[in-house]
């Protein structure tokens, strides 16, 4: 084969091959095809004691895809390295030429930013090398997250029972914590509102004598009440033009904001669903990616997708209707590698493509289309409206506003959070004067700030600096499926162990594990990969600092005793005590080691039954699970007595051989000569 393309993904990879000539054989690597290994100091995989050398191993299970791969390579002219256009692509294609052997002169670095015939076929011709800046930036955000990963989640198990911790996954758990306590915390204080009701509109109470005014009490609020007339003089009528725009197009984090509210979709989903549609989707004469790259911190788009919206809008909508890209606030991590998240054609709308999709994939894609399509539409037009009215020297309030000209909403107004109150027309009336059919008093109490949702602690995270957009589904479903957070309506509450797991982090490694200095590495990381640090001396200066906080704590850190049952060990006497294993909690002997003696579950206990006497030492056989919960019988004198087998005995024994029978596919058997 002439020339070999080698992508990430299957998906993608045939996408790519309907597009080149046949020169071209599009392979996928299916992903990472090595990382750090687990050995060495610690099991980091990581030479600590020679400048954090890395020792990389094939990943397991990927032996047979690295063979495969070496045998096209070299048999091929020239290999085209095209994994996804980031700093991970970069690193998975600098792997794919190490473990591969492939050498310098026989391959080129190749970016398609989107999956498009005439994308791909302009991409393959302005190729690269490989951007060993983006290879190192990425190199040592992975050395970085092993030792911090590997040694903290180690501690954790040790000392609180905790299933892991990590770099940006516990400062992202602090601020849930955080949150929490601030919530408990929090002491309620007691307001009161008044509000007027007219007949098409209600007017609040804000100012007496031109001042601000506070209600502390239902006292103060009778007061207040009994001051009042139902005839309100309309004292000022306040008219302005105002402008509302439309948003920039998604990016990775704004994407899974927006698909949390709008959809109710979790950011893991959001982004499987967006892969695919980058991917490629088969649509009745082509296959072809509906959508831009979708991990990308940049809102910026080509100036040939402007055009063609531009015309697109003007011939669907009408000039007046076309707008300007919005750039949106450029943020100082911001990469700009690449464009914000776009269709890859404003023709292939919604609906056009509805039959080819999933009910998920067309409400994602709809989404992104719409944001799009808006961003470049013209603002909308609304006159806002506040009248302010007098009783007895207190002043109420109304506001509202009507839509002058629709604009952008024109096509966004379904995402739009908020909706216009329309306000009859004052100045129409004939007298200055209006009567209010009802003045109430509302009672309130002040609230703590709101638990954090998926979509608050991800505009939270990007907002400190922490963290990658792309990584941010990786991190909430570690918490979620760790167990330091639990979901109640749509809120994360931290678990008991959320709350230990994060003190225990704080009391040792609060230096480390926080917001500024989390925010501080990723810039670190940032300046790797553009060439203005360098990474030996990055590590140096984190490992200096995190290797003696780490000897303290494994030392002095107070491991949390387990929880005692009240149950007496029948074996030795001791206590029987909760303790946390690979397959969840079980009770055993506190005297462990010595004692090893673990309580049996009542699924265990049902099962424990006689059901023959064991051939090898004559104690009886009973019926076990396994920790999957499927039954084999085993030795009751186990581990004395290992004797195990999958199919029942019957009590009996071969009249040739005098071993057990078994019943096994409805027959009667010998489980040794099989006669």
């Amino acid at each position: 084969m002439k020339n070999i393309v080698i992508v990430e993904s299957p998906a993608k990879s045939k996408t790519i091959e309907k597009y080149l000539a046949g020169d071209y054989k599009v392979v996928s690597s299916k992903g990472h095809i090595r990382d750090l290994a687990t050995t060495g100091k610690y099991g980091l995989g990581v030479d600590l004691d020679n400048d954090f050398k890395p020792n990389y191993v094939i990943i397991k299970g990927k032996n047979k895809d690295v063979k495969e791969l070496k045998k096209l390579v070299d048999a091929a002219d020239h290999i085209y390295l095209a994994t996804d256009p980031d700093r991970e692509g970069e690193i998975i294609s600098w792997h794919l030429k190490e473990e591969l052997g492939i050498p310098e002169e026989k391959y080129d670095r190749v970016i398609f930013r989107e999956i498009t015939k005439d994308v791909v076929l302009k991409s393959i011709k302005e190729h690269a090398k490989i951007d060993m800046d983006l290879v190192k930036g990425a190199e040592t955000r992975r050395i970085l997250d092993r030792i911090i990963g590997f040694r903290l989640s180690k501690l954790m198990q040790y000392k609180t029972g905790g299933k892991s911790a990590g770099r940006v996954q516990s400062v992202a758990l602090k601020l849930i914590v955080d949150r929490e306590r601030e919530i408990l915390a929090f002491i309620p204080k007691e307001y009161w509102t008044i509000e007027a009701d007219f007949k098409d509109f209600t007017a609040e109470l804000f100012k007496y004598k031109g001042k601000d005014i506070e209600i502390n009490s239902e006292l103060e609020a009778d007061e207040i009440l009994a001051k009042l007339s139902n005839s309100f003089t309309i004292k000022d009528i306040e008219e302005k033009d105002r402008k509302k725009m439309a948003r920039e197009v998604f990016k990775t984090s704004t994407l899974q904001q927006a698909s949390s509210n709008k959809l109710n979709f979790a950011a893991s989903k959001t982004m499987k669903i967006a892969q695919k549609l980058y991917e490629g989707v088969d649509l009745q004469n082509e296959t072809v990616g509906l959508i831009t790259y979708m991990r990308t911190d940049s809102v910026r788009i080509s100036d040939e997708f402007v055009s063609a919206t531009k015309a697109y809008i003007n011939k669907t909508y009408g000039k007046e209707y076309v707008g300007y890209a919005k750039m949106g606030k450029k943020n100082e991590n911001m990469q700009d590698a690449h464009e914000g998240i776009r269709p890859t054609s404003i023709n292939r709308t919604p609906e056009s493509v509805k039959p080819y999709l999933s009910n998920d994939e067309y409400k994602l894609y709809k989404l992104i289309y719409i944001r799009a399509l808006a961003s470049l539409m013209a603002d909308a037009k609304v006159k806002a409206t506040t009248v302010t009215f007098e009783n007895n020297d207190y002043l109420f309030k109304t506001t509202g506003s009507v839509l002058t000209f629709d604009g952008y909403l024109k096509v966004y107004s379904e995402y739009e959070d908020s909706e216009d109150k329309i306000l009859p027309n004052f100045k129409d009336y004939k007298s200055n004067v209006v009567v209010a059919d009802k003045i109430n008093k509302y009672q309130h109490f002040t609230k703590p700030a709101p638990r954090y949702t998926e979509a608050s602690l991800i505009k939270e995270l990007e907002s400190l600096g922490i963290g990658r957009p792309s990584t941010y589904a990786t991190i909430i479903s570690t918490l979620k499926d760790h167990d330091y957070v639990k979901v109640e309506e749509k809120k994360f509450v931290p678990t008991e162990m959320g709350m230990e797991t994060t003190d225990k982090l704080q009391e040792y490694f609060s230096d480390i594990i926080n917001v500024k200095y989390t925010a501080s590495m990723e810039s670190d990381l940032d300046d790797i990969a553009e060439a203005k640090k360098d990474n030996i001396k990055v590590l140096h200066e984190f490992y200096d600092k995190f290797a003696p906080i780490m000897d303290d704590a494994l030392k002095n850190m107070e491991k949390k005793a387990p929880v005692a049952t009240g149950e007496t060990c029948p074996e030795c006497g001791g206590n029987l005590v909760i303790r946390k294993g690979k397959f969840g909690e079980f009770v055993a002997c506190s005297n462990y080691p010595k004692c090893k003696y673990i309580k049996k579950t009542k699924k265990e206990e049902d099962t424990a039954v006689k059901v023959a006497e064991c051939p090898k030492c004559h104690k009886d056989i009973v019926a076990r699970r396994t920790k999957k919960g499927k039954i084999f019988y085993g030795c009751s004198g186990y581990p004395k007595c290992d004797y195990a087998t999958w199919y029942k005995p019957t009590g009996e024994v071969c009249p040739t051989c005098g071993n057990l029978l078994v019943e096994k596919n409805n027959n009667v058997v010998c489980e040794q000569c099989e006669k």
